[in-house]
């Protein structure tokens, strides 16, 4: 996922109740300090150069500190090299392993997970049978989720006998196991396992990881735990478990009992988050039965469920008037519900679809928001008899990039149409070749990756690459990389040789500004302030140095004033801070990555990349835990009040302005 796959995811809890609620927490560790008490690295050099040293990617510089006698200096040496990723730290951090200090080993164990060298398999084993911290251990147990072979998963599925009640060691392997699965490593024992672990009795932290593990691991046959994944769905306190374990159903919508789960849960589950995963988790082999229920939540007080609902439509409605869709659209004021609607009404066969299309355009030409405009011209990319229309208005001079952005995509998505006629390839591979010759960064990208997609076959009308070089040799890096690296994709493709390394800019090009961060308190607030309402954060400087420094000075610049939130995803991200709007904007550095001891949580605040250390000016925010997103995308602050606005955000809402509060 990369900024413009955005367009298209540990606060210390004491280990009573609910022991292990820092699993699905993006806290950083409890302070006391007022908004005006220095961060930490105020009045400590050597912090400051065990940052730089992670900054700088310089494992070798990092190694010394693991062995300070300075408890601090050992626990963060171990967490930098989370971000540097290196396995030439492996065998230094197995043996922090067995440091005295508890809080060095759950950073040790952190940072071998976050290397994924399954060298630390057996270290990490052993280390959970003779743990005798909880934390250390649940730290541990995840870790050997995600560098565990597939020989070994066994393991992970068995807890030590010892281990059987303790809250923290479920949660462990809970996560341990949802991270095997994310990386295809899964069994029968260890989805029966998960499934256990989705019971009332465990912990909010072990129920959320199994949620999520049945959720995301892939080609999994869930039908057999139906009822169980149903109970948990409608009954579970939290929200979050309840969400997870109803996408989880969509594994088991064979099981004659799913379907109406699924409907009662996007009627009457009282969080719209839960109404969202029951309308996604639908399938085209239940449509007869829920959509009754899709059709009500068309309707939802919640925008993000209404939208969820015509993404439904759009993508299983069968054996359905076209007429009916657009009935239906015009009696919705939501604009971006009302043209996914649209869109369903002219993907249906039917006689009156040249009126349908007739009445979009008009809606086009009538329309003042350009997100609009690219949301209709989105619909009319279902139907190929719009090409013409469509063309013209993605190439019109001197309008919103926007607009052209979304354009080229309804184009690309027009020519995947299998009613699209064959007298238009040679146009549409022509509309490709203006889209990489036209200096704009999104339709150089987007043209370049339609022309490598197999499905389309244009070696034959594109095979020369001297036009995707003159055009990729015009960019501008890092501001640029992202249609950089399509054209060059592209160029590989074509010239079928391997794929050429990205340039990723080092730590020289844009250091961390210290001057920035030493200014910035412990408690440091900024206020988002939008179209719908203000959204308060906590900035994490001492997590997150860098990217903080980045977002202060763009702040101070007033670089985020009258931007747009350009990209929301029910039940997902909100993102903002595009230059362009499309995301496709860029500043003109990059970032190095900073995964630290966190994780997306609701209101998770963090950066967009385009791969690891490519970092800018994007941010987003979490509407709710979204823990495959946890060690791959920077964390740098929290939202503390104005999750109710967050929940209302669209496409097209305004960042008035961005301000720095104490």
């Amino acid at each position: 996922m990369n900024r413009t796959d955005f367009r298209r995811a540990a606060a210390v809890v004491a280990l009573t109740g609910c022991a292990t609620l820092l699993a699905c927490s993006t806290q950083p560790p409890a302070t006391t300090t007022t908004a005006k008490t220095p961060n930490k690295f105020a009045a400590n050099a050597t912090l400051r150069q065990i940052a730089t040293a992670q900054d700088e990617r310089n494992a070798a510089a990092l190694l010394p500190f693991l062995a300070q006698p300075e408890v601090q200096y050992r626990r963060e040496a171990a967490l930098a090299l989370a971000s540097v990723q290196s396995k030439t730290a492996t065998s230094a951090l197995v043996a922090r392993l067995q440091d005295d200090d508890a809080s060095v080993r759950h950073a040790a164990a952190y940072a071998l997970g976050q290397t994924a060298d399954t060298t630390a398999e057996a270290a990490l084993y052993q280390r959970i049978n003779t743990e005798t911290d909880a934390t250390a251990r649940r730290y541990e147990l995840e870790a050997l989720g995600r560098c565990t072979s597939r020989a070994g998963l066994g393991t992970l599925v068995r807890l030590p006998t010892v281990l059987a009640t303790d809250t923290a060691a479920l949660s462990g392997q809970a996560w341990g196991l949802y991270r095997a699965g994310l990386r295809g490593l899964t069994s029968e024992a260890a989805v029966s396992r998960l499934v256990q672990l989705l019971g009332s009795g465990n912990p909010v932290g072990a129920r959320l990881a199994a949620a999520n593990a049945l959720a995301r691991t892939r080609s999994l046959n869930l039908v057999p735990y139906a009822a169980a994944i149903g109970m948990a769905a409608q009954q579970d306190v939290n929200y979050a478990v309840r969400s997870g374990a109803a996408t989880a159903l969509g594994k088991a919508a064979a099981a004659p009992a799913v379907p109406a789960i699924l409907a009662t849960l996007t009627r009457r589950d009282p969080d719209y988050r839960v109404r969202v995963s029951a309308l996604r988790a639908m399938n085209a082999a239940m449509y007869t039965q829920v959509k009754e229920a899709a059709w009500a939540a068309l309707t939802d007080k919640n925008d993000q469920v209404a939208l969820a609902a015509a993404e439904f439509f759009l993508a299983h409605a069968t054996d359905e008037s076209g007429t009916l869709f657009l009935e239906k659209a015009n009696k919705i004021t939501p604009w971006r519900v009302r043209a996914t609607v649209l869109a369903a009404a002219l993907h249906q066969p039917s006689p009156e679809r040249a009126a349908i299309r007739g009445a979009v355009q008009e809606r086009y030409a009538a329309s003042t928001d350009f997100y609009e405009k690219g949301y209709l011209l989105k619909a009319l990319g279902e139907d190929p008899a719009a090409f013409n229309f469509v063309k013209q208005a993605t190439f019109t001079p001197n309008q919103p990039v926007v607009v052209g952005t979304y354009g080229l995509e309804a184009l690309v998505a027009m020519r995947h149409q299998p009613d699209f006629p064959t007298s238009l390839h040679s146009e549409f591979a022509v509309v490709l070749r203006q889209g990489v010759l036209s200096h704009d960064v999104a339709l150089m990208g987007i043209a370049a990756e339609a022309i490598r997609d197999p499905k389309l076959e244009l070696r034959r009308l594109l095979p020369a690459t001297d036009f995707l070089e003159q055009a990729r040799d015009q960019l501008t890096l890092p501001r640029d990389l992202e249609a950089w690296q399509s054209l060059q994709q592209t160029i590989d493709f074509l010239r079928r040789r391997p794929a050429t390394v990205t340039p990723v800019a080092s730590a020289a090009t844009h250091p961390i500004n210290w001057t920035v961060v030493m200014d910035v308190p412990a408690g440091q607030r900024a206020v988002v302030r939008t179209s719908k309402g203000d959204i308060t954060l906590r900035l994490l400087v001492e997590q997150a140095p860098g990217s903080v420094a980045s977002f202060v000075e763009l702040t101070r610049q007033g670089f985020y004033n009258g931007k747009n939130f350009h990209r929301v995803v029910p039940n997902f991200v909100a993102q903002g801070g595009c230059p362009r709007g499309d995301g496709w904007g860029s500043s003109d550095y990059n970032l190095r990555s900073e995964f630290a001891d966190l994780r997306y949580g609701e209101g998770a605040v963090g950066l967009a990349s385009a791969g690891k250390d490519t970092e800018s000016c994007q941010w987003f925010i979490t509407h709710a835990p979204t823990p495959h997103l946890d060690g791959r995308y920077t964390i740098f602050a929290q939202v503390v009040s104005g999750m109710d606005v967050v929940s209302r955000l669209d496409i097209g809402d305004r960042i008035d302005r961005v301000e720095l509060v104490r």
